[in-house]
Order: structure tokens, then C-alpha cells, then sequence
């Protein structure tokens, strides 16, 4: 059995979205449709044996009332009286009339029965209406006891023709059997053709789908008037391709601007060494230019290192290793890579850290963020100039401060800060080498640990940065 159901469910499935959406209507619809159709009938069937059901009530009351006794002999009806009323012939409703004895014997029966006669069902009880055959024709018929003087003395009969009603139900019977499938059919068609013109807004998501490549995003898909469902899908996917697009083109753009950062310091490394072999020179000259070129190729290793840093967030989505990170000691560390730097300038560097500090938190991406925002506090700063870093405790959380003295950022320029390579103002400080990556990485870092950051900065008095950390659980100890 299981296996005779597969072709059927194969057909389903290779069904359209259009079809199938008509063939689940129809299906709740036909039995809806069935469900009312069977009602119709059973109420019409019902009305119909109701009003007989009365009519051969009033009848068995009538007659009973005609009895009478005359000369000590039981009278059932006038002779003159059968030939007047409806027993007389076989009419719309023909009513059938007939006494019995008790012992179940005709004693009068109404004209219209001719030579037939009504059968007594001794299962059927006094005033129950039931129905039966009548020379193969269906009758409805009743049969009660008869009375006098409280003395039984026999039985009526009385039954009326069923075959007109019967014709009746039968024929609506077959008017809704034909009309059902006609109904189902033009349902089909019409759930169809709805069906169609609803889901046409899918039909422009799938030519949409099929034109766009990465070179052709421009494409969208037009939205529905109606504000639904279908509205909502279309609308979405038009987000998720802007989205896209601009995904797409800040990558382009990232990746015009690495190969061009790239390129310029590979570009000066070899200029520099052609020049140097065009002609013999002294050792001082030659220390010179190597010397140049090691710092090329330092700032080189740099640049590669932080877009390596970037490639392991974008491509590899690192996992957060959360541990206890000494925030102390971080900031000793990244001060100690710029020492020589801070002697060079005279740089005085003010650490205001009050005790102890812990924070709960991936350490390799904390001592970067620390690094990255110190190492740009002593770049950026003038000679004899001061770089303070404060860190301090409020309530569950640790602030670090880091403020300089240095040439600032302008206003304008605070939003494009975070940016890949860009750089404020980079033209009146050819001399300060950047790669503009470094902010960049510090605003992912910190969305990314959920670190509070904050940078504000004026040309010509300086910068501070604001970072703000969830302190360390001791209960995690």
C-alpha cells in the first residue's frame, strides 16, 4: 500500500506552486461544498417526511373520530363519504384507509386500495412512522389501535405514497451529484487564476534571481501594491541585495585600496635599490638606503599583519576565548613597545591606575585594542608633549582613558575614522607612517566584545579615546 502512494505523491510534488495552492483549496472547499450539499438534502429530505409524517397524524385523528356505533353495530364511515373524500382515487398524496379486527382482519378499507391491502407489522409499535412498499411503490404508514368506550376493537392503518418525495429527493440527489464535480472544476480554475495573479510578485523574485550576478546588483524586484506577505518577502530580498551590494563594493574598494597600499611601499623599495646599483657609492650612502628600505619593509610586515588580523574576522569568524585579562599589564606592554618612540620625543606618559583591574574577555583582541589606541596616542603626539592613560572603576564597570597633546582630528573627519585606510589629514603629515587599518580593527574589536568606544579629538590640542569594559566576575576565579 505504502508503495502504490508514491506515484501519487510524485505527481503532487511536480504539482506548480500555482497548482498546488488551487488543489489545496479545492480540497477545503469541496468539503465544505459536500458538507453543504449533504445538509440541503438532509434537510430537504427531512421537510418533506415531516409534512407527510403531519398530513398522516391529522388523518389518524379524523378517522379516529369517525367512529361510531349504531344499533349495537361498530359504524366506521358512510359509504357516501369514502366516495366524496381523497381515498376515492389515486391523487398527488393518495391516502390509504384500513380497519382491522383484532384479529388483524379487514373489516373496511378506502376504495383507492382497490384489491390490494396494507400489511400489519406486528415489530412496529402503535403511532410509529415507518416506511414500506406498496406494489413495489414506497409508502409511508402508521398503524394504531382503535377504541370504544375504552374496549379495543381492532386497528387502523393509514399510509400515504411516498413516490412523488421520492422522486423529488431523488432528483435533487442527482442535480447535486452533477452539480458537485461542475463546481469543484470551476473552483479549480478560478482558485487558479487568483493563485496566478497572487503569486506573480514569486515569478519577479525568480527572473530577478536569474539576472543578478555579482557584476549586476542593480536589479530589484518590484514590490506588490498590496502591503502582504508576498509585499514583505519582495521587500526584504531588496534589503538583503542592497546589503549586498554594498558589501560588494566596499570589498572592491577594500581591495583597490590593500593593493595599493601594498603596491606604494614596494614601489619605494624598488626605486630605491635601482638607484642604488646604478652607480657605486660610499657605505654611508648604502646604510642610508638600506636603512629606508628596512623601514618600507617594517611598515610593509605591519600593513600585511593587520590585514591579515582583518581576513581572520571577515573570512574565519573567529570564536571568542573569554579569560581573565590584566588590564594593567596590557598597557605596560603596548607602552613597551613604543619606549623608544616615547625617549626619542621626551614623551611624558602618566599611567593613573589605582590598584588592580580585571576584565572577563578574549585577552589577544583586548592587548590589540590597547595597543592600537596607545600606539596612535604617542604617533600622533608632539615632542615634550604628555600621553595620560586612566584607568578607574564604576559600579560593574572599568573605564580606560586614553588622552594625548598631538595634532588632533578634525570634526569633519570623526566619522571616516573608522573607515579602511583612510586617514585624517595624511597629506600635512607625509612623515607620521599609517596604514589607516588601525581604528578600523578597533571599532570591529570592540563591537565585537561589546566594548564600550568612544573617541573625541580637536585639531590642534589632541585626541582622547573612552573605553569602557564589563569587570571581571570574581565568583569565575
Amino acid at each position: 500500500m505504502a508503495l502504490d502512494t508514491l506515484p501519487m505523491i510524485s505527481k503532487m510534488t511536480s504539482l506548480s506552486f500555482r497548482n498546488r495552492i488551487a488543489l489545496n483549496y479545492i480540497v477545503g472547499t469541496g468539503l465544505l461544498v459536500l458538507a453543504v450539499f449533504s445538509a440541503i438534502y438532509f434537510i430537504v429530505k427531512l421537510t418533506v417526511y415531516n409534512h407527510i409524517d403531519e398530513n398522516l397524524n391529522i388523518e389518524v385523528q379524523d378517522h379516529l373520530k369517525e367512529l361510531k356505533i349504531e344499533n349495537g353495530v361498530v359504524v366506521f364511515m358512510d359509504t357516501e363519504e369514502w366516495e366524496e373524500r381523497e381515498h376515492n382515487s389515486v391523487d398527488v398524496n393518495p391516502v390509504f384507509v384500513q380497519f382491522l379486527d383484532l384479529n388483524k382482519k379487514i373489516l373496511e378499507k378506502s376504495p383507492n386500495l382497490k384489491n390490494e391491502k396494507l400489511a400489519f407489522h406486528e415489530n412496529k409499535d402503535h403511532f410509529e412512522l415507518f416506511d414500506t412498499k406498496l406494489l413495489g411503490n414506497k409508502i409511508r404508514q402508521m398503524q394504531v389501535p382503535l377504541h370504544i368506550k375504552s374496549r379495543k376493537i381492532g386497528y387502523l392503518i393509514i399510509a400515504m405514497s411516498l413516490s412523488d418525495s421520492s422522486k423529488v429527493l431523488d432528483n435533487l440527489m442527482d442535480t447535486l451529484l452533477i452539480t458537485f464535480p461542475i463546481i469543484l472544476l470551476i473552483l479549480f480554475f478560478l482558485a487558479r487564476f487568483y493563485a496566478g495573479r497572487s503569486i506573480k510578485p514569486i515569478n519577479n523574485i525568480i527572473q530577478t534571481s536569474k539576472i543578478i550576478t555579482k557584476d549586476n546588483l542593480k536589479s530589484r524586484i518590484p514590490l506588490p501594491k498590496t502591503r502582504d506577505e508576498l509585499f514583505t518577502l519582495s521587500n526584504t530580498i531588496n534589503n538583503l541585495l542592497d546589503r549586498l551590494e554594498d558589501a560588494i563594493e566596499r570589498e572592491k574598494q577594500f581591495t583597490s585600496d590593500a593593493s595599493h597600499e601594498l603596491r606604494t611601499p614596494l614601489t619605494v623599495i624598488k626605486g630605491t635599490l635601482e638607484v642604488l646599483i646604478r652607480k657605486p657609492r660610499d657605505n654611508s650612502e648604502y646604510k642610508e638606503k638600506i636603512n629606508y628600505c628596512i623601514n618600507e619593509v617594517d611598515h610593509l610586515n605591519s600593513l600585511v599583519d593587520q590585514l591579515l588580523l582583518m581576513a581572520r574576522f571577515e573570512n574565519q569568524k573567529k570564536n571568542i576565548n573569554r579569560e581573565k585579562v590584566y588590564l594593567n599589564a596590557a598597557v605596560l606592554d603596548a607602552l613597551a613597545l613604543k619606549e623608544d618612540k616615547i625617549k626619542s620625543d621626551r614623551i611624558n606618559v602618566v599611567l593613573d591606575a589605582p590598584g588592580e583591574f580585571y576584565i572577563y574577555s578574549d585577552n589577544y583582541l583586548t592587548v590589540t585594542i590597547l595597543r592600537n589606541i596607545i600606539s596612535n596616542a604617542i604617533k600622533y603626539s608632539k615632542p615634550d608633549s604628555e600621553v595620560r592613560i586612566s584607568l578607574s572603576r564604576e559600579n560593574d564597570t572599568i573605564s580606560c582613558t586614553v588622552s594625548d597633546q598631538g595634532i588632533g582630528i578634525a570634526k569633519k573627519d570623526l566619522e571616516s575614522i573608522f573607515n579602511p585606510f583612510f586617514r585624517s589629514d595624511s597629506l600635512n603629515h607625509a612623515e607620521i607612517k599609517g596604514t589607516g587599518l588601525g581604528l578600523f580593527i578597533v571599532k570591529r574589536m570592540t563591537d565585537l566584545l561589546q566594548i564600550k568606544f568612544k573617541i573625541e579629538s580637536e585639531i590642534g590640542k589632541g585626541t582622547q579615546v573612552l573605553l569602557v569594559f564589563e569587570e571581571y566576575d570574581h565568583s569565575l576565579k
